[in-house]
């Protein structure tokens, strides 16, 4: 591979869903069904994003609080609603949060919870870092990780969904097995590196994610509702009519899906997908990674 942007998209090969391979998951069902929290930490005086109003200006305080909201408050409104249906769920943690706000990471890791590697902090993004900027970004992470999980994650996701040129090898140098940053199929795919193949796991970065669902389109809590419904409806159907094994996956954050108004949204989902579990394979992005791996 090479540095040149232009030829980044050599990195998969183009195939149609209809020509692969049919093949089921672990459990003898068509679909896979995993959901991921982002639990953020944010440098404060660093911009942190939009909200439903104007751009902040510096200090950025406004949008610092509205994020800090969802790991003093909401996570434990989303903590409730996942052990109240016994649903797994993939917690996408930036480092600093061990620095920050480590116990709010406790009641995931003794469910047993995935936790996925997602940069240091999402004040910095990895695509405008140099290649030695990044290479110790990681190395920052890993040592984070080991020292507080006694292992690094199988997983990425680089904050604001942001990768370098370089990023899946250095995935691959740091020991890490899938991304989730390209969304280009509803199936797993390989990626080429210079370093040897890395799996590239579907994650909604555009449609069933919080964020450009509600900030970015403005659109109504209850028809982000009938989305996650009618994508898993219509998945479900899909797959079992065409034999094909496919990942449906939600993207969530602590402070928009951890509001209380929308806890009663998203309950609707999990009551919705819980009479389905006997036909469905919900799990962590890390099982569909490890199946893969062993295919």
């Amino acid at each position: 591979m090479t540095d040149n942007t232009h030829n980044f998209n050599n990195r998969y090969t183009f195939s149609t869903i209809p020509s692969r391979e049919k093949y089921s998951w672990p459990n003898g069902s068509k679909l896979a069904v995993y959901f991921a929290l982002n639990v953020e930490a944010f440098e404060f005086g660093l911009n942190p994003g939009a909200d439903f109003t104007s751009m902040p200006k510096a200090p950025y305080h406004r949008g610092y609080a509205y994020r800090d909201y969802g790991n003093r408050v909401g996570i434990w409104r989303l903590l409730n609603l996942f052990n109240e249906f016994n649903f797994p769920c993939a917690i996408l943690v930036n480092g600093s949060v061990y620095e920050k706000c480590p116990e709010i990471l406790v009641p995931w890791r003794d469910r047993g919870d995935e936790f996925v590697g997602h940069g240091r902090t999402n004040s910095e993004r990895q695509a405008e870092m140099s290649y030695e900027e990044e290479k110790s970004m990681f190395l920052d992470v890993n040592k984070i990780y080991l020292d507080n999980e006694g292992t690094i994650p199988k997983g990425w996701l680089g904050p604001f969904i942001s990768q370098s040129p370089k990023t899946p090898e250095l995935l691959i140098d740091n020991g890490y097995k899938y991304m989730l940053d390209w969304w280009f199929d509803d199936q797993p795919q390989w990626f080429r590196t210079d370093n040897g193949k890395i799996l590239s796991i579907p994650y909604p970065s555009m449609e069933l994610n919080d964020i450009p669902a509600f900030i970015n389109r403005g659109i109504d809590d209850d028809a982000f509702t009938r989305m996650m419904i009618d994508t898993f409806d219509e998945m479900y159907e899909e797959s079992a009519k065409q034999g094909w094994a496919q990942i449906n996956c939600f993207s969530l954050h602590t402070f928009l899906m951890g509001q209380p108004h929308r806890i009663r949204q998203l309950r609707k989902v999990f009551k919705h997908i819980s009479s389905y579990h006997k036909d469905i394979w919900i799990c962590h992005p890390g099982n569909i990674s490890d199946y893969m791996y062993q295919k």
